[in-house]
């Protein structure tokens, strides 16, 4: 069974008194659900850790690097934002806290802000990174849960109309 059961990348019990995360994403897997005697695993387990996030990211930037509306957004040399998208997928999705130890909360639509997002731009970036789900080897189960994050979050991005 896979479940997010992360707050930032550490599992809810292991930080009381934190809120649970705000952001728009899957919810977690409560664990009554849970069969007895069956672990329940967080995605990041379940894909087989940051080797897999950071396959996906190669892949989302090779479309994002050949495509005309988005590639301006981007800085020349795209290998900073690989690494840390790769570190925010990786803790958003039960992995280590890797990238808010180095950047703090994650503040998506704050980094996101001094970007032109209106639908044009959502739907390209949503295109690269369906495409780089698309052509995981994830289970589908975890293929579902990235395509109602990512559709989520690319909307939550958006700054124009």
């Amino acid at each position: 069974m896979v479940g997010r059961k992360t707050t930032y990348g550490a599992p809810v019990s292991e930080q009381p008194g934190q809120q649970s995360d705000p952001r728009p994403g899957p919810d977690p897997v409560p664990e009554s659900v849970a069969e007895p005697g069956i672990p329940l695993h967080t995605v990041y387990e379940v894909v087989g850790g940051a080797p897999f996030f950071a396959r996906m990211v190669e892949r989302f930037y090779q479309g994002v690097a050949a495509d005309p509306l988005l590639r301006p957004s981007y800085p020349e040399d795209l290998t900073e934002s690989k690494q840390w998208l790769t570190l925010f997928l990786c803790q958003y999705w039960g992995g280590p806290t890797t990238y808010s130890d180095h950047r703090g909360h994650p503040r998506l639509r704050m980094r996101h802000f001094p970007f032109v997002i209106g639908m044009a731009e959502r739907d390209a970036w949503l295109t690269h990174m369906s495409a780089a789900v698309e052509e995981s080897d994830a289970p589908e189960e975890a293929k579902s849960l990235f395509r109602q994050y990512f559709e989520q979050a690319s909307l939550a991005m958006m700054n124009q109309a």
